[in-house]
């Protein structure tokens, strides 16, 4: 199933691609959003396309293969951005996307361990290449590092209740699977609404694999020196921690950057009808209207200096 790509016409509206602009898309996913980039860029506009799933990748380049040469796909994190974009001819680009959230084909497909509707193992990375999976967390780190994971990335109030009960079954059983792990929370935490109990530890885990807000804080700096003056950064997240670390960069780099959408722009009733995944969507756009100064590199040469005296 093709992934359905969230606010693409505010997307569209935002970014404003225009007849043979470079764009950068930080995460291709099936290429929703990408085939809409190059249809607005066409005849002669690039892309370069990020994905570090190689399953969505395969996606992105048959759904796009009408579009030749002009998508360079990349299969590796977006944190790799400016080196790829310095490698492929990128550094002056019109606009870079960073659609945040996971693919629907991640949560559908069992055996990759992102949803505990079906079971599957306890995996959760985007790319198969990792070192770390969700199982690896779950049954080897110590109940107070779980509690703080599910704590601090998941928001789970009954973080260190969940994290005890998770050590205490492992002592005779290891966890491996998203039915072992959701069931061992629903014995804890009843279900009550719409929302799973174990929502919040899955998002934990899987933020934590992949190493996404790190990533994110990584990336962003580099998307920004690679904008040409004018360029645009949209930025679409799905939880509050992602929108909190956008929301602050784009505030931080204000003599770099001006922020176009004083609010985050969301989807609208139709759309979250028609797609309830898109209900969490926040878009945040900045455009690139001054010189970049990267403040945590500025910071580290100060401490290294202060170090030399």
């Amino acid at each position: 199933m093709i992934h359905i790509p969230v606010l693409i016409e505010e997307t569209r509206h935002w970014l404003d691609p225009k007849s043979n602009q470079d764009f950068i898309d930080a995460t291709v996913g099936h290429g929703g959003h990408a085939k809409m980039i190059l249809e607005a860029t066409s005849p002669s506009g690039r892309l370069l396309a990020f994905d570090r799933d190689g399953e969505n990748l395969a996606v992105a380049k048959d759904r796009l293969k009408q579009f030749g040469d002009r998508v360079v796909f990349i299969h590796d994190s977006y944190s790799a951005l400016k080196q790829q974009a310095y490698v492929h001819g990128f550094t002056r680009c019109s606009g870079i996307l960073m659609d945040l959230g996971f693919s629907s084909g991640h949560v559908e497909d069992s055996q990759r361990g992102f949803s505990f509707q079906q079971s599957g193992p306890l995996d959760m990375r985007y790319d198969a290449r990792g070192d770390v999976t969700a199982e690896m967390i779950v049954n080897g780190w110590t109940a107070a590092d779980l509690a703080q994971i599910f704590f601090t990335y998941g928001e789970e109030r009954q973080a260190h209740k969940i994290a005890k009960a998770i050590v205490e079954h492992r002592r005779h059983q290891r966890i491996c699977t998203t039915t072992q792990l959701a069931d061992l929370i629903v014995s804890l935490i009843p279900r009550h609404g719409k929302i799973h109990p174990a929502t919040k530890v899955f998002q934990a885990l899987r933020i934590v694999v992949n190493d996404e807000l790190a990533e994110l804080e990584r990336t962003l700096p580099q998307a920004v020196e690679v904008l040409q003056t004018d360029g645009r950064i949209a930025v679409i997240s799905f939880h509050s921690l992602e929108d909190r670390i956008v929301k602050r960069f784009f505030k931080v780099q204000q003599n770099a950057l001006t922020i176009l959408t004083k609010r985050p722009i969301v989807a609208s009733d139709h759309e979250q009808k028609q797609n309830p995944r898109s209900r969490s969507a926040k878009l945040r756009v900045a455009q690139r209207t001054g010189p970049y100064e990267n403040t945590n590199q500025n910071k580290k040469t100060r401490d290294r200096k202060r170090r030399d005296l």
